[in-house]
C-alpha cells in the first residue's frame, strides 16, 4: 500500500462520518479540541495524524476508534 493511501482513506472516513453526524469541520474541531484547518488537512490527507488526535476525533464524533478504520483501510 502506498504511504499516502491510508491517509486518503482515513480522511475520507472522517469526512463521511462527520457529514453523517451533520457536523461542519468547525464544529468537529471544537468538539475534538483541534484547529479547524487541521481537520481539513486530515480530510484532504495532508497530515499524518497521531493516535492521540485519532482518539480525540473518535470521541468528538461519538464513535469507537475502530469505526474510523473500515475494512477498506
Amino acid at each position: 500500500m502506498e504511504d499516502r493511501e491510508i491517509l486518503i482513506k482515513f480522511g475520507q472516513r472522517v469526512r463521511e462520518i462527520r457529514k453523517e453526524k451533520r457536523l461542519s469541520q468547525e464544529e468537529l474541531s471544537f468538539k475534538a479540541d483541534l484547529h479547524r484547518t487541521y481537520i481539513g488537512m486530515i480530510e484532504r490527507a495532508e497530515k499524518n495524524i497521531t493516535l492521540i488526535n485519532i482518539e480525540k476525533i473518535a470521541h468528538a464524533l461519538n464513535v469507537e476508534i475502530k469505526e474510523l478504520f473500515n475494512d477498506k483501510l
